[in-house]
């Protein structure tokens, strides 16, 4: 009985291997990505690059792993998660409130070591931000903020 379980157990194990989700990956960089919108340095850029695009663009660098399911699975719909909660590659689709909203998260969430997460951390080592990065990244996000939020004239409620 124990072998015929363990059959089962491979059978689908490798059957699971055939249904792949799709891959996160753009041709280009699109119309509304928020380079195209708000100064990005080089230096923000790599951070992104590095430490968050994989997670919150529409472009994913897969490691090998992710070829495997259903860590695939898991992967890919962790990517779904991050890029709901912010895309920078659709940034400037978003309405004024809720993009100032989003660098208000970005700054609170970096600030507080929550992003980039530690099963990101992990395994891509030089994805953890030092405090000079944070600082920078930070204060690229509150510049973005402000620029949101002083363009749109939005109420003193969107400002903190």
């Amino acid at each position: 009985m124990l072998r015929k379980i363990i059959i089962v157990l491979v059978l689908i194990l490798i059957i699971i291997q055939f249904i792949r989700p799709s891959r996160n990956i753009s041709p280009g960089i699109s119309a509304n990505d928020i380079t195209r919108h708000y100064v990005v340095s080089d230096t923000v850029q790599k951070i992104l690059a590095v430490a968050c695009n994989d997670c919150h663009s529409n472009n994913t660098l897969y490691p090998w792993y992710t070829n495997i399911q259903p860590v695939g699975w898991w992967m890919q719909d962790h990517i779904n998660e991050g890029k709901h909660d912010l895309n920078f590659s659709e940034f400037a689709s978003y309405e004024p409130a809720r993009a100032a909203h989003k660098m208000k998260e970005l700054i609170e969430r970096v600030k507080e070591k929550d992003m980039p997460l530690n099963s990101y951390t992990w395994i891509h080592k030089d994805a953890i931000l030092s405090d000079g990065q944070i600082q920078i990244l930070t204060g690229w996000a509150d510049s973005v903020k402000k620029t949101i939020i002083d363009k749109n004239q939005l109420p003193p409620s969107n400002r903190y």
